[in-house]
């Protein structure tokens, strides 16, 4: 435990790095199946998309460098992402329509649904539904 008090306020948003192609391929996929929408982003250096859900930027694409190395084979900790959702049943229409195989898990006790899936790069993606919805 650090010895100043430190208070975290909210999650802010992730980050993906890949080339260019990938890019714009992951910023289709979160806009077109998971129904993030790009918003205005900083003029940095590198070239990219701010994805927002309502009014927060969630998810960051960003250009890898031609010099920057990024193995599939790497050791990471990351399993997924997830968002909270309504729509359950036009979300699996669309993942079937694009022909992304999905898992469903019902959480005991609760009436929540979870879809699980991945992304053109390979990252977990997780929707819950609850309520009438799920």
């Amino acid at each position: 435990m650090l010895g100043v008090h430190m208070n975290i306020l909210s999650f802010s948003h992730y980050n993906l790095r890949a080339p260019r192609e990938l890019l714009d391929t992951l910023c289709s996929f979160y806009t077109e199946v998971i129904g993030l929408r790009v918003g205005e982003r900083p003029p940095f250096m590198s070239f990219g998309y701010w994805l927002f859900a309502g009014q927060q930027d969630i998810l960051h694409l960003t250009e890898a460098r031609n010099d920057e190395v990024r193995s599939i084979e790497a050791t990471t900790t990351f399993d997924h992402a997830a968002f909270n959702c309504t729509g359950r049943r036009k979300y699996e229409s669309a993942l079937a329509q694009r022909g992304i195989k999905y898992k469903v898990a019902h959480i005991p006790q609760t009436s929540q649904i979870q879809l699980f899936f991945k992304d053109p790069a390979g990252n977990g993606v997780e929707l819950n539904f609850t309520g009438p919805d799920a």
